[in-house]
């Protein structure tokens, strides 16, 4: 497995065992700019830089007893980081159909750019499953 692909892997090792949304310093370039395209959850094209994204990962906390990540491809060239995953979330509060406590799941992916050993780009294509 190559560096990036390291780095990437370990990033979402992290998504699913963290306890403080100051661990994303560790895989996210201080410049970070994300980019999450329109899906079921958000409307329009967002972009975040660090603190937008410690920001949700707090509301998230609020949303969500545990995340998942499924690895089902994960390819690099260059500095760019390609993965195709599974995400299942378990709810921590009712979402559309879904109860307090069942999962979510969504078919992610994700293009990540590297810089200075840290996720500098990142554009996220997610594609939830029904849940409304």
């Amino acid at each position: 497995m190559e560096q990036n692909e390291k780095i990437v892997v370990g990033f979402l090792k992290m998504l699913e065992t963290r306890n403080s949304v100051n661990e994303l310093e560790d895989f996210y370039h201080p410049e970070i700019e994300q980019i999450e395209f329109p899906n079921a959850l958000v409307k329009t094209k967002v972009i975040r830089n660090l603190q937008d994204l410690k920001d949700g990962a707090e509301r998230g906390k609020k949303v969500l007893v545990k995340e998942a990540y499924e690895i089902k491809n994960l390819v690099s060239f260059k500095d760019t980081v390609l993965l195709e995953c599974i995400w299942r979330g378990t709810l921590a509060i009712p979402l559309g159909n879904i109860p307090a406590g069942g999962q979510m799941t969504a078919h992610f992916a994700q293009v990540f750019e590297l810089k200075d050993g840290k996720i500098f780009r990142q554009r996220n294509y997610d594609c939830f499953e029904p849940f409304a």
